[in-house]
Order: structure tokens, then C-alpha cells, then sequence
């Protein structure tokens, strides 16, 4: 019988965040053993790891966010002739220039936290990407060849995320929910925007969640009736609230960021079977007219954001139908058995 292949997650990463949960357990249903190795100091992991007597495994896997812990993990892995996989997920300059807007794009800080950044996903031996124009986007601006990018979605948790029957049509407001951090990239204020906006059909506009822009929020919906804030709730009971909603709003901010990613906010959403309106994004890898369980309108537009909750909201009969081909295209695009081939497709370009 031939040995299971053997993992070793580096750094100091979040297990619980979706991301991680996501690869780690596809992996494991693709027979890879995970073992974990959680550095008490980043920049020394690899000296840590040899005190310690850490076995050498078939795979180096560097996960999301944890930047800092790579450049320990690639001279592990060189010394000891295994190939290493950094999952960034996001770029630290790409936020820190683009998102929190804390340097200048042309400054000096900014340069010097590209070409940090930069070296470090060169030592690389494959770097993942949750889409192709973010993997576009990497190849860009640290020069990586196409064959040092492979592209696997984030997909959703399945266990908790799961298709549920359209809620009953009681008589009750179609309601329209969005949940999240309340960030620029994902424009909370658009929506509110939208809600003052809005012509048809009745229609409650729920906002959950907590972030920077709340307060803006609720100062912009100040004497709304037909808008709601809810606080945040816990991660387990996230699909129970989702399903009790008709229509699932995305990310409507107009960076170019929000344009490269897709939100696990969306992922969720179409997992459990609710229709979708996000911003237009090169990151989707499919177009919609809205029939298919996602709508799609331009960024940083509240007025096509209120036209298209109320063509969803003035024909009901058709949620069922559109919550139905919602779950039919995360199957396809971006469910568990997706993100399994495609891994299994980057880590065969490895010969892992």
C-alpha cells in the first residue's frame, strides 16, 4: 500500500478562517496527511523546526496571509529538497497600498514593501490564487511566469453551507440581506444608497455586521423604514440567517481589488441556494443575465443595484427557480469537487 502524502502547514495561521478549513479538508479527502508547525518567531521558523526535529514532509504549504512566515519555510524546504506552496490569498501591498491606502503606490515605502514581497513569492515553487485576474494580477506586478500560478476558488464550508428550500412566501417584504465587515471593497454604503433609491415591490434591506463604515451607514439611513442593521452573529448560525433571506447581496465597491476577488460572502450566498447580486468583476469566471441565480450590476451604482432587487422582488414565483440555479452554479464553478480537481491539477505540476 503506498504511503499517504504528507503536508506540512506552516506558520502562524488561522485554522478556523474559511480559507484554511476549505483546502485543508479537500486535501485530506484527496488522502494528504496534514501535519501542522506553528513557529513561536516567524523570521526563525526554519531554525525552530530543525531543533525540533520536524519530519520532512512531501509538501511545504505556506497558507493565506502569512507573508511573514515564508521566507523561514523556503529555506526549509530548499534544505530539505521539498517543493514549497505559498497560498497569499491577498498581497500585503495590494492592501496596504490599494485597500488601506497607508502608502502611495509611487513612494518609497510602498516600493520597498513590493520588492519584500515580491522575493518572497519568487521563492515559491507554485503560488495560488483564489481567481484568474487575481492570479493575473500576481504575475503582473512580481513577474511570475504562468506556470508558478495555479487558480483554486475558496469555495464554502459544505457542511454548514448547504441548499435550502426558498423561505415561505408569507406575505411578508422580500427581504434583501448583506453581511460583512463593512469595508470600502465591499461599498455597505452603495446599498443603502439603493434602498433610498429603490421603486417596486415592498422590500426589507438588512445590513449585518460591524466595520469601519457602519456609522456611515447608518447615517445615510437615517429615516429609511424599509432599512435594518443587525449585529454580527456566530459563523454556525450564518447559513440559518441566510436561508431565512430571498435575495443575497456581494461586494459593490469600485476598486480594482474588489474586481479580482470574489467574496466569501458570495461563495456562501450561492452555496446555500439564495440568488446573488454582486458588482461586475473580471474575477467571475461566468457571465449572467441574472437567470441563473446571480445578477450582476456596475460598481459604485446604487440606481442598477435598485433596479435589479426590484425586477428579482416584482416576480417571486421565480426565487425558487433562481436559488435552484444559484446552487447549481457553485456546484460548478466553485464547489468542494471543483476546488479537488483543481488542486489536484496544481499540486501535479509540483509531482507531489
Amino acid at each position: 500500500m503506498t504511503a499517504a502524502r504528507s503536508v506540512l502547514w506552516w506558520g502562524r495561521f488561522d485554522p478556523d478562517y474559511s480559507r484554511n478549513r476549505v483546502l485543508r479538508a479537500c486535501l485530506a479527502a484527496m488522502g494528504w496527511r496534514i501535519a501542522d508547525f506553528r513557529p513561536r518567531l516567524s523570521p526563525l521558523g526554519d531554525l525552530e523546526a530543525g531543533l525540533r526535529g520536524i519530519a520532512t514532509p512531501d509538501l511545504v504549504w505556506v497558507p493565506c496571509f502569512r507573508q511573514r512566515d515564508l521566507a523561514a519555510a523556503a529555506r526549509f524546504a530548499r534544505r530539505r529538497g521539498v517543493k514549497l506552496l505559498f497560498d497569499p490569498l491577498i498581497g500585503a501591498w495590494d492592501k496596504q497600498v490599494f485597500e488601506r491606502q497607508k502608502f502611495a503606490g509611487d513612494s518609497a515605502a510602498a516600493r520597498k514593501l513590493l520588492a519584500w514581497e515580491g522575493g518572497l513569492f519568487h521563492a515559491a515553487d507554485l503560488v495560488l490564487a483564489d481567481t484568474q485576474a487575481h492570479a493575473d494580477f500576481f504575475a503582473g506586478i512580481f513577474g511570475l511566469a504562468p506556470d508558478r500560478l495555479a487558480v483554486v476558488p475558496v469555495g464554502a464550508e459544505e457542511a454548514l453551507f448547504r441548499p435550502a428550500p426558498p423561505r415561505p412566501r408569507d406575505g411578508a417584504p422580500v427581504e434583501v440581506l448583506f453581511y460583512g465587515s463593512f469595508i470600502g471593497l465591499q461599498g455597505p454604503q452603495w446599498i443603502v444608497e439603493a434602498a433610498r433609491l429603490y421603486d417596486g415591490p415592498p422590500v426589507r434591506w438588512t445590513l449585518l455586521g460591524e466595520g469601519p463604515l457602519l456609522d456611515e451607514c447608518r447615517r445615510r439611513a437615517a429615516g429609511l423604514a424599509t432599512v435594518a442593521f443587525e449585529p454580527w452573529l456566530a459563523y454556525a448560525d450564518l447559513p440559518a440567517r441566510i436561508h431565512r433571506a430571498d435575495i443575497l447581496l456581494g461586494v459593490f465597491g469600485g476598486s480594482a481589488k474588489a474586481g479580482r476577488v470574489i467574496a466569501n460572502k458570495a461563495y456562501q450566498a450561492l452555496a446555500c441556494g439564495r440568488p446573488l447580486i454582486t458588482r461586475t468583476a473580471p474575477a467571475w469566471p461566468v457571465a449572467s443575465d441574472g437567470s441563473d441565480g446571480i445578477a450582476f450590476v456596475p460598481p459604485e451604482d446604487p440606481a442598477a443595484l435598485a433596479r435589479a432587487v426590484a425586477d428579482w422582488a416584482a416576480a417571486p414565483e421565480k426565487m425558487a427557480a433562481r436559488g435552484t440555479a444559484a446552487a447549481g452554479l457553485y456546484r460548478r464553478f466553485f464547489g468542494n469537487d471543483a476546488i479537488r480537481a483543481a488542486l489536484a491539477a496544481a499540486l501535479g505540476r509540483l509531482s507531489v
